[in-house]
């Protein structure tokens, strides 16, 4: 049970050993999570679970984003479909995941229940998001190729280890919670484009609370649910080397400090192509002036991020050829109102997509976009960016809080103001910032 073992002591790390770097990034996600959350409550689906929360009799003890209180469960339900909703959330693309949506909702509902501080809360986030990166390499690409959204299903065990963690559950209960989420575990890419997929980030996220609790209740389960021969990963993957499978020494490096962020509001998938077109000056350009156009994607994306014919906005957020179109016309990707129904039913962008050729191509990593624009008069212009490139903290902190405040304006500025004094507040006052 190397595995099992390895996760249960990244779960009981002290304190003083978690990375200064990580621990930083783990508070940009907070802000990053934050402001995606409040910017998704008044979406459809969010309206739709918080009446559900009301439908629900329990305990209130955890706030639920655009108001109310609810069972922490059901807030970690609802808060992480909420913050998902807009799909502007951060990536990280070695496990090709969501880590915030699925595991900053379950860690501040418990937080806020057991009254912990919100440095604790920030702390069991890492470490939950660090188990679920090393939980999804270990699922590998096969498994994210199958059609498993690893968001629902590695972040469920990401959520669980936060859960477990504020919940002080001891070595052995927490391995219970996480044989539990074994059985717990879910979500599927065939739901992309719908409600179904922010829905996945609140499954991970409330299926966290409850195996912890369970746990904490004297629950039983298998000792191994992740590697058992009919564990979650022997059963969901189909990989022929899980015995031979090492993961990166716990103290080493966290992987958690290459995640990512968005500063578009559609699928982390398009973003490479995106910042291309804006590096090779054609943002703005005019469909007028472009002949046709070639981009050469990795071929994972090409089952979530090609929809040649959307009929939303929010399947627009999921098509190369819509949003190639968005950025050449000069439309602004970096804000939500950009992305309309109508928008499906643009005229000039469905004329363009006529023009946009997508080629898989295994050379192109998750990471990267590269291409060639033909121009009317003939000129062809290249176009190529990798969002691996290394992005200064400075840089970084001052694109997401430039982000806070054109997503949600002065909601924005007031929740930049307050987190700057974070290691004195308590998970209640992150809560109440949440509230309307």
């Amino acid at each position: 049970m190397p595995l099992m073992e390895d996760i249960l002591d990244l779960a009981q790390m002290p304190s003083r050993e978690l990375p200064a770097g990580a621990m930083e990034k783990a508070k940009l996600s907070l802000l990053d999570w934050m402001v995606c959350g409040w910017a998704g409550k008044d979406e459809p689906l969010a309206e739709k679970l918080r009446a559900l929360a009301l439908q629900e009799a329990g305990s209130e003890v955890a706030t639920v984003i655009g108001g109310g209180r609810a069972p922490a469960r059901m807030a970690a339900l609802v808060n992480g479909a909420t913050s998902h909703a807009l799909d502007y959330d951060d990536t990280h693309f070695a496990h090709v995941g969501h880590l915030s949506v699925g595991i900053y909702p379950a860690a501040l509902a418990v937080a806020e229940e057991s009254g912990a501080f919100a440095l604790s809360m920030i702390e069991a986030f890492l470490l939950g998001a660090e188990a679920a990166i090393r939980i999804g390499l270990v699922l590998g690409k096969k498994h994210y190729n199958r059609g498993f959204h690893q968001t629902a299903t590695a972040g469920a065990f990401g959520a669980t280890v936060a859960s477990a963690r504020l919940y002080e559950l001891d070595r052995e209960q927490t391995r219970t919670a996480l044989g539990l989420c074994a059985t717990r575990a879910s979500g599927l890419k065939s739901q992309f484009g719908t409600m179904g997929k922010p829905y996945n980030a609140g499954l991970a996220a409330s299926n966290g609370v409850e195996c912890a609790k369970l746990a904490a209740l004297g629950f039983s389960s298998t000792d191994d649910g992740l590697m058992n021969p009919q564990g979650f990963i022997p059963t969901h993957t189909d990989r022929e080397d899980l015995d031979a499978v090492k993961l990166v020494p716990t103290r080493e490096k966290f992987l958690f400090e290459d995640n990512k962020y968005k500063f578009h509001a559609c699928c982390h998938g398009t973003h490479a192509m995106i910042e291309g077109l804006h590096d090779a000056g054609l943002y703005g350009k005019g469909l007028g002036s472009v002949s046709k156009m070639v981009l050469r994607t990795n071929p994972r994306w090409l089952r979530v991020c090609d929809n040649k014919a959307p009929r939303t906005g929010l399947e627009v957020k999921f098509s190369y050829v819509w949003l190639a179109g968005m950025v050449i016309r000069g439309d602004d990707t970096g804000n939500e109102q950009t992305f309309t129904d109508a928008l499906a039913l643009d005229n000039e962008l469905t004329a363009f997509a006529k023009h946009v050729t997508v080629n898989g191509d295994p050379e192109v990593t998750d990471l990267q976009a590269e291409g060639e624009i033909t121009l009317t008069n003939g000129q062809v212009v290249a176009f190529r960016h990798d969002l691996d490139a290394p992005v200064d903290d400075k840089l970084l902190k001052e694109k997401l809080s430039k982000k806070a405040v054109s997503a949600i304006g002065e909601k924005g500025k007031i929740i930049l103001e307050r987190l700057e004094g974070f290691d004195a507040m308590k998970a209640t006052d992150i809560g109440t910032l949440l509230a309307r």
